[in-house]
């Protein structure tokens, strides 16, 4: 099994140049693989593998115009050749949309970092041809600082793989996935059932309720900076609206537009890191406890987001996240994960009798049987019809 680590970077001004000009480098790489793809297409040809594509690359860059390509690790413009080819093999095997070229404002800055190539220490991360020179004061740039002290696994036995270095607007991370092996633990307790909810994030069988951040004075606080930013982040723009010739309106971006927008950027993270933060609180301390099992239902997200009353409120609690994070950390674990189809009437039945009430609706918060006229929770009924159904397949 590979566990990913995702660690921050501490790099100084001169590391941030070389990381920006290795991202633009892998931005580059990918949409001239894209190109080539686009004129073999139109010339009639067939699909044009990642191999073809690096020996033409290779002779661009004995030329004087594309020279500047050999400053740079060989393996960014490698894997981002690949990474191009699959994008494309996709598109033909129906898994995703046609590829477009990565624009140098939207597209997530990120290259990749060959695996024999990048050393690992407990405080450092050491990465590839960042100083061109051999001296050993100019060889100190490959070294970044880490953030966190210890936190990937180093040693001669261990594997990574995918390294990735990434810019999210704010800061630089280092992912880099590590090959582990799986625990498997006979200690096991009672198995569980978690039902997600807008009032209540999670219900778990046992009568374990955790509540929904978002109404915490933490976060709507932060909700009510970030309506203030965006207000007066529009108002800026709105003052420098200038008309060209052929009546097109642009946006003349202004410094103090960009210290807000950065503003409203670092509001967000914040809003963000909260939010994940506390779903990875929550999930851990139910894998802790070590359930036989864990159930849960497959929620029609995008359906439920149809619901102009709720969508916000839906949206912010995070449910794919949610189940992502308890999927993994269960699979770690070695404990069985279930997930139910969206259509078991886990809230509509009775977890005592097995009666199934139909007439139930969105607004009734406690169920009440009509068979045998057992009262519960709504939510925890459902979380208890989870657990159940966990029990007779387990």
């Amino acid at each position: 099994m590979i566990k990913t680590y995702k660690v921050m970077l501490l790099p100084n001004n001169k590391q941030k140049t070389k990381l920006f000009e290795c991202a633009s480098v892998a931005r580059w790489a990918y949409n001239f693989a894209l190109e080539q793809e686009q004129i073999n297409y139109k010339n009639g040809s067939r699909f044009l593998d990642d191999k073809e594509l690096r020996k033409r690359l290779t002779q661009l860059k004995q030329t004087e115009k594309y020279k500047w390509l050999n400053s740079y690790s060989n393996n960014i413009t490698k894997q981002a050749i690949k990474d191009a080819c699959i994008a494309f093999k996709n598109f033909f095997e129906g898994r995703s949309k046609f590829p477009k070229f990565k624009s140098k404002k939207r597209s997530k800055q990120s290259f990749y970092q060959d695996t024999d190539k990048i050393v690992i220490t407990e405080t450092q991360v050491k990465l590839e041809k960042l100083a061109t020179s051999k001296k050993k004061n100019k060889q100190k740039l490959n070294w970044i600082r880490l953030a966190e002290t210890n936190r990937i696994p180093i040693g001669k036995n261990i594997k990574y793989s995918n390294p990735r270095v990434t810019f999210d607007g704010l800061n630089w991370w280092l992912s880099v996935g590590v090959e582990i092996q799986e625990t498997v633990d006979r200690n096991y307790t009672e198995g569980i059932g978690i039902d997600l909810g807008v009032k209540d994030l999670a219900i778990v069988s046992t009568g374990e309720k955790f509540k929904n951040i978002n109404k915490s004075n933490k976060v709507k606080k932060l909700e009510k900076r970030l309506k203030r930013l965006q207000r007066k982040l529009s108002k800026k723009y709105e003052i420098n609206k200038i008309q060209i010739e052929g009546g097109e309106i642009r946006y003349r971006k202004t410094k103090n537009i960009k210290k807000l927008e950065f503003l409203v950027l670092k509001t967000r993270r914040r809003l963000k890191n909260i939010r994940h933060n506390y779903i990875h609180k929550i999930t851990t301390s139910l894998v802790r406890t070590k359930p036989e099992y864990v159930v849960m239902e497959s929620l029609n997200t995008c359906g439920m987001l149809k619901n102009k009353k709720l969508s916000k409120s839906i949206q912010e609690q995070l449910f794919y996240e949610f189940k992502r994070q308890v999927e993994y950390k269960c699979a770690l674990s070695g404990i069985k994960f279930i997930l139910v189809d969206r259509f078991y009437p886990s809230s509509k039945t009775c977890s005592k009798c097995g009666h199934i009430k139909g007439n139930l609706s969105l607004t009734d918060r406690v169920f009440i049987c009509d068979e045998c006229g057992y009262i519960i929770d709504r939510d925890l009924n459902a979380s208890i019809n989870l657990k159940n159904y966990g029990k007779s397949i387990a």
